[in-house]
């Protein structure tokens, strides 16, 4: 069902006592399409997830939701009649690519299903308990949560003791939500690696993510067994930390290719990371992926922005945050029931995407050049 928005004109400068009175106020259609320096109509067709919009439009808007905290103005009689499941989606994640794709995901599917949502960013789990005590009071049931989030069990604790419905999107280490949707990441980080080494690269590097992420570690771990199934040695000093963000992987990478024995390849736990480690290599002169092969997980829309594109492993982000509004509709469906005691887990598949980023070590003339370029 296509979400209803107001798009009055924004009142004129000299009705100032006007605009003082609604300062205190939700932020309106009007207030995010002035954010995002767009049209009220161009931020429903983003929220309605119509496809005629420019992609450096919707992450405007998409920037602008998340940052005013705007919850789509929908069915009022049924907010009133205590009828609509009120949902919070709750994020602190760094990179605006992984975002833009979170985002969507759910708001296509609250739209669908008629879902009051909530978005609300959290900079840690001390500010996520605040937050979620303010939404609990407001009659937000269900809550979506991705990692770090999902990996603190006070968070989990303090939903589930207040009769909220949590759902994990990711691997968490913290036990009591009430579903988790997820990819097998250790496989999908092994199967990367185990494409890089059949392509004749020996001496591979890995940017780490973010540490207080079980994904993070996961990652790492299928990295080192490919490694150690292919019988390669795993040299400590071609492994380097991240944080998930684009100046972590250029901090990490600087680090790997200024190495007296750098790697010919470089695994980064994410594309904001990849992403940085073409550029690094780029300053240093090099060509990717002639002198360097570059990866990247999750494809997100820089992934496919940059040159060369990005060889990466395709996280369905959009689709897991579907899913998890899916599945809080589902608890919310039998509440009351045993079955809302059972977690439920859905792992989606995963895919191995090959673009332009990766050859064998010495395979530079088999891939195109950019325009211009000999």
């Amino acid at each position: 069902m296509a979400v209803t928005m107001s798009t009055k004109a924004d009142p004129a400068p000299a009705c100032r006592k006007r605009n003082a009175r609604r300062s205190n106020a939700a932020p309106t259609i009007t207030d995010v399409a002035r954010e995002a320096q767009c049209s009220p109509m161009t931020v429903s067709r983003v929220i309605n997830g119509e496809a005629n919009v420019r992609e450096d439009t919707k992450q405007k808007v998409l920037g602008a939701i998340a940052k005013l905290n705007y919850v789509p103005n929908r069915a009022a009689r049924s907010l009133a009649a205590g009828l609509q499941l009120r949902i919070a989606l709750l994020f602190d994640n760094p990179s605006a690519s992984y975002l833009s794709e979170f985002l969507m995901g759910a708001l296509e599917e609250a739209s669908r299903r008629d879902i009051y949502l909530v978005v609300q960013a959290c900079e840690n789990a001390a500010e996520a308990q605040k937050v979620i005590r303010k939404l609990l009071d407001s009659g937000i049931e269900g809550y979506i949560l991705p990692p770090p989030l999902c990996d603190d069990q006070s968070v989990l604790d303090l939903i589930r003791s207040s009769g909220g419905i949590a759902v994990a999107v990711g691997p968490g280490r913290a036990s009591g939500s009430h579903g988790a949707v997820l990819i097998d990441e250790f496989q999908a980080a092994y199967d990367m690696t185990r494409h890089i080494i059949g392509l004749g690269h020996e001496r591979i590097g890995f940017i780490i993510g973010n540490p207080e992420q079980v994904a993070s570690g996961q990652r790492l771990e299928g990295y080192r067994k490919a490694m150690s199934d292919a019988g390669l040695a795993i040299d400590e000093s071609l492994i380097a930390q991240g944080q998930f963000t684009y100046r972590s992987g250029m901090v990490a990478a600087e680090k790997l290719l200024g190495a007296a024995h750098p790697p010919t390849a470089i695994f980064a736990s994410n594309d904001d990371m990849a992403a940085a480690t073409v550029a690094m290599a780029h300053r240093r002169h090099l060509d990717v992926p002639g002198d360097i092969t570059v990866c990247g997980f999750d494809d997100t829309e820089l992934a496919s922005s940059i040159w060369p594109e990005l060889t990466t492993i395709r996280q369905p982000i959009r689709e897991m945050t579907a899913e998890a509004v899916a599945m809080i509709a589902r608890v919310h469906k039998h509440k009351g029931r045993a079955t809302r005691d059972k977690a439920e887990q859905l792992t989606l598949a995963y895919q191995l995407i090959r673009r332009n980023s990766d050859a064998g070590p010495s395979l530079a003339a088999t891939f195109s050049k950019p325009p211009g370029r000999p």
